[in-house]
């Protein structure tokens, strides 16, 4: 173990940390069911405080790499293994739907909505009426570019980033780029307007059983899907976070040639883990996962403004199969957005929010 933490870095101790011990974890250095040093000897190691360590291993717990144990200390309960083992030792028991609250999250403040409205109409003025670019405007790209570097660990070029008006609509122009020839597969049960968009599209599709911790592994791996469409994060409506055993097993079945994971992260940045969850875009290395997220949840649902983020090799792909299709958008509403993202308001209500479901957590 030699771990160096670069006081220049922009990134805090804790996180550089968190990085190090997860990537040798993944790999291996820290193999299942083993212990990490204690917390006093990663801090005299490394040189930072003891308190910098505890953060770092409360990340790595809420992420599902590592778990505290009463008075042994932590121990890795990732294992690259698990799907191959649960093939033949049976799967785990079906999860049911659980009854969600359809609007449990404090809205978005209308008086600052207002209040960017106005000066979006002063300082834009006419050009509100100019027709959006087909993949978006570019000021919202740029905003949502930087807000994804900063806060979900994603790296991308503008020219990656579609917006368009809601999931669906996003949903539907995946088909159109990936092809109808291709076999989809949906998490089973799902959010229903997914199997609608597929089924509206007429392209065959399977249904992949959930487990406690993601879909289960014999199903995935016996399915004859070339896309997986998958919501890590409190999929909608049983509630299942993926682990993140589970989200490396995703990686690994779609790195097989030709394959390719829809990462639907609708809600994810209300997480009340210290850090929002990491992203299969960010974990692959394939280039091989397509990244949807809309603004419904963080601001309002009437807005139908939704993105996704594609991997670079399909840039190309998009833009002569179905770039022409002009932006659904309107470019006043893109621009409301870009200044809410640009300003911090977007980011201040995300941690607001993030503060309360907190401590209303630790209240109970």
């Amino acid at each position: 173990m030699n771990y160096v933490i670069e006081r220049a870095e922009h990134r805090p101790a804790y996180l550089q940390l968190y990085i190090r011990v997860r990537d040798d974890i993944v790999n291996g250095v820290f193999p299942f069911n083993s212990k990490l040093p204690s917390k006093r000897m990663m801090a005299d190691e490394t040189g930072v405080s003891t308190v910098t360590v505890e953060h770092a291993y409360d990340l790595l717990c809420d992420e599902g790499y590592i778990e505290p144990r009463q008075r042994s200390g932590y121990f890795v309960i990732f294992n690259t293994d698990d799907g191959f083992a649960r093939q033949s030792g049976g799967a785990s028991p079906k999860v049911q739907p659980v009854k969600q609250p359809s609007n449990s999250l404090p809205d978005f403040p209308f008086s600052t909505l207002a209040k960017t409205m106005r000066r979006v109409i002063s300082d834009y003025g006419e050009m509100i009426l100019e027709r959006s670019p087909n993949a978006g405007c570019i000021e919202l790209r740029e905003a949502i570019r930087n807000y994804l570097a900063q806060s979900r660990g994603i790296t991308a070029e503008t020219e990656q980033i579609i917006v368009g008006s809601g999931s669906e609509y996003l949903y539907s122009m995946i088909v159109e780029l990936l092809g109808r020839e291709r076999v989809y597969a949906i998490e089973s049960p799902s959010y229903k307007k997914i199997e609608m968009v597929y089924r509206a599209a007429d392209v065959q599709y399977e249904k992949l059983p959930l487990g406690r911790d993601g879909v289960e592994s014999a199903d995935l791996w016996a399915c004859n899907a070339d896309v997986l469409h998958l919501t890590p994060y409190r999929s909608f409506p049983t509630g299942v976070t993926a682990t993140a055993s589970k989200r490396h097993e995703y990686m690994r079945w779609a790195g097989t040639a030709g394959k390719y994971i829809v990462e639907d992260d609708f809600e994810s940045e209300f997480s009340v883990s210290k850090k929002p969850e990491e992203t299969l875009f960010s974990l692959s290395s394939e280039e091989n996962v397509i990244y949807i997220n809309t603004f419904s949840k963080t601001v309002s649902p009437s807005l139908r403004v939704g993105y996704m983020v594609l991997p670079k090799r399909l840039v190309p792909q998009f833009e002569e199969k179905v770039g022409f299709y002009s932006c659904t958008v309107p470019t006043y509403i893109q621009f409301v957005l870009a200044e809410m993202i640009s300003n911090g308001d977007f980011a201040r209500h995300i941690n607001r929010v993030r503060r309360k479901k907190r401590s209303e957590l630790n209240a109970k």
